[in-house]
Parts: structure tokens; sequence; C-alpha cells
């Protein structure tokens, strides 16, 4: 396997995982913030994203960090960049970046991360190609072809966070635990004006493959309980 994804996968979640396990409970939310990288990658983020926008990324890290563990045992996947690419997979949506480029926010958002780990890495190209692929392509749902560990891994998370699919992969403790600790109030309300926005400035973006109000929509409705009562 590979430590950047770049093992050919399904993109269909059914293809990919056809006999599901049964999800263990995993309570630990504490940051991984043990190199230079990571580090460098939280700050980075948290200063250019929304709070809602930063935490739905953390969600997303702890979620693939589960479904990994109990989903794709063999898989090697560097757990810093699961990390980094959760963190960086949404910077295209900040105010800044979603006018700065007529580009969809997840290809613009896909090469800012890459030269950003780029210059940190001090030139790993499979690296900063391994991200920037994960996040050109974590919008990019369909039932063939193929897509990197790293990217699927990405799309299942997200998706489990913004429509509530996929939540037969993660055991409900841990979405407690992880929602408690980083909260999605606004989340959702958050996502879909971004949606919005992405569609008034980019009509003719990757965004408007997922329906142009359908998305939008699906994101809204989402009913999924991810706490405890």
């Amino acid at each position: 396997m590979s430590k950047y994804g770049f093992i050919k996968i399904s993109r269909d979640v059914q293809q990919a995982i056809p006999n599901p396990k049964k999800p263990s409970i995993q309570l630990n939310t504490e940051l991984p913030l043990d190199s230079p990288l990571a580090k460098f990658v939280y700050d980075y983020s948290k200063k250019r994203l929304p709070n809602e926008t930063f935490n739905h990324s953390l969600r997303v890290y702890f979620y693939s960090v589960a479904i990994i563990k109990d989903q794709f045992a063999d898989w090697t996947l560097d757990p810093e960049i699961v990390f980094v690419t959760s963190l960086l997979h949404d910077i295209g949506t900040s105010h800044e970046n979603m006018h700065a480029t007529k580009m969809s926010f997840e290809t613009w958002g896909g090469i800012l991360s890459r030269d950003l780990v780029l210059e940190q890495t001090k030139g790993n190209k499979d690296y900063a190609d391994a991200v920037c692929e994960a996040i050109v392509r974590h919008q990019d749902l369909g039932e063939s072809g193929y897509i990197t560990t790293l990217g699927l891994i990405l799309q299942i998370s997200t998706i489990l966070d913004n429509v509530g699919l996929n939540s037969h992969l993660i055991h409900e403790d841990t979405l407690n635990a992880v929602n408690k600790k980083y909260s999605r109030k606004g989340w959702l309300n958050c996502f879909a004006g971004a949606i919005d926005k992405e569609n008034e400035l980019k009509p003719w973006g990757h965004t408007s493959a997922l329906g142009v109000d359908k998305f939008k929509d699906d994101v809204l409705a989402n009913k999924l309980r991810y706490e405890k009562l």
C-alpha cells in the first residue's frame, strides 16, 4: 500500500467496501500536532477558515481515522497526510480564495494546498500531489472509475458530515465524541451558504455537477443525529 494513497480504488463506496465491518468505538479526539507540518497546517487553516468550516475539517479527520481503522485496516496511509488533507480540503471556500479565481473552489484549493505542502516539505512532490489530487476530487462523487485511497476516505468523511451518508461505517459513540468536541453548530447553514456563493460566482464550477439546488437542499435536509441527547 501507499502512505500517500496512490493506489487505485473504486470511488463507489459500496464497491470499495462490499462487506462493511461492525464499527468500533473510538473516543480519541486529541489533535495530532506532533509534527511541524501538522502544526503549520493547523494554524494556517484556523486563521483562514470560518470556525464552522474549521471544525468541519477537524471532524472529517477524526471520521477518517476511525473508518480507516475499521474498514481499511490494511491501508498504510500516513496519518499526517490524512490530517493535512482534511484541514485543507475546504481552503478554497474562504472568502479570500473564493474571490481570488474563476476556478472551482476544489481546484483552486488543491493548487494552493499543493504549493503549501511543497514549500513546507522542501519539495516532496508525492506528498503535495497526493494532497492536491484528493482535494480537487473530494466532491467528484460517482459510481464508475477510480480514485486514490486518500481521495476516497476524504469523500466518505466529507459526505458523512455534510449530508449524513456513510454513517453505517462509524460507531455512533465515535460520532458523538467527535461532534461534542468539535461543534457542528451552524455548519449546515454555513456550507449551504458556501454552495450558493460558489454557484453565484462560478456557475460553470464543479459544484453545479452535484445539482445547483439539490446539493444545498440535501445539506440542509441532513437529519442524522451526530450527538447523543
